[in-house]
């Protein structure tokens, strides 16, 4: 079973993609990338799964926008359930620019067999996609009083967090359960994900975002793997399929 992670650019700006793989009973990483243009992402999603490779596909993008105004339910529960936390998320409605290409996404990935999955069975084989956002994620994960702030203010803030993001995946994702396992590779983040060393500190906001792209699409595929490996039992589902919905998972 292979888990896609994929913090996609809601706009015109560069996704970040993650694959990762279950095998001897934990997550193995397989390969992080960053690219632009939607084909070019759908064409590596083809080369990571072959057409009857079971997987889920995690996006970081609201896939199903039903409401032509307003926000989402799926929305509105996140500010309800972790907005104290700064987690709440970005309203999504058909009249927003990027609604056309996140929902067009979504149809991307039925039209190649990934149903949306809010109920799953747990550890059952199949070919899902979901929608996720690492904000809320990392709260319950990695039992935080508030978000990582590695998306906004100066640079150096921003090198700071960003750092901290890397250290509690190093720290916290190998001990949970599903494991992520990082004992493998060079000990670069999120290239090969090897070892306990950070990467190193991006100099530039462009190096930064890149890195950052990498990083939330690495969180969205261990959403995925989570949500495959525990369903209801260890996970939270805002909204639905009709609406929308978003999985956010939780330790118990």
């Amino acid at each position: 079973m292979k888990f896609i992670g994929i913090d996609l650019g809601w706009s015109s700006g560069a996704s970040g993609l993650c694959c990762l793989n279950w095998e001897n009973n934990q997550l193995q990483f397989i390969e992080c990338d960053r690219l632009l243009a939607t084909n070019d992402i759908l064409t590596w999603i083809d080369t990571q799964i072959s057409p009857t490779e079971p997987a889920i596909i995690a996006v970081d993008a609201p896939t199903i926008i039903s409401n032509p105004t307003g926000m989402r339910l799926a929305d509105k529960l996140t500010h309800k359930h972790f907005g104290r936390y700064h987690a709440g998320c970005y309203p999504a409605n058909l009249s927003r620019p990027f609604a056309q290409k996140t929902v067009e996404f979504g149809l991307s990935l039925e039209a190649r067999g990934f149903v949306h999955a809010p109920t799953i069975e747990a550890q059952e084989l199949g070919r899902y996609q979901i929608e996720v956002f690492p904000h809320p994620a990392t709260i319950n994960l990695f039992q935080l009083d508030r978000i990582i702030k590695y998306k906004k203010g100066k640079l150096a803030e921003r090198q700071l967090e960003l750092m901290k993001l890397c250290q509690y995946i190093i720290d916290i994702l190998p001990s949970l359960e599903p494991s992520l396992n990082l004992s493998c590779g060079t000990g670069i983040l999120p290239v090969s994900l090897g070892g306990s060393k950070l990467p190193e500190i991006p100099t530039s906001v462009a190096t930064l975002k890149a890195l950052e792209d990498k990083l939330d699409a690495l969180l969205c595929a261990y959403i995925g793997a989570h949500w495959w490996y525990w369903g209801i039992e260890r996970n939270l589902v805002l909204g639905d399929r009709t609406i929308g919905y978003i999985v956010i998972p939780q330790l118990q």
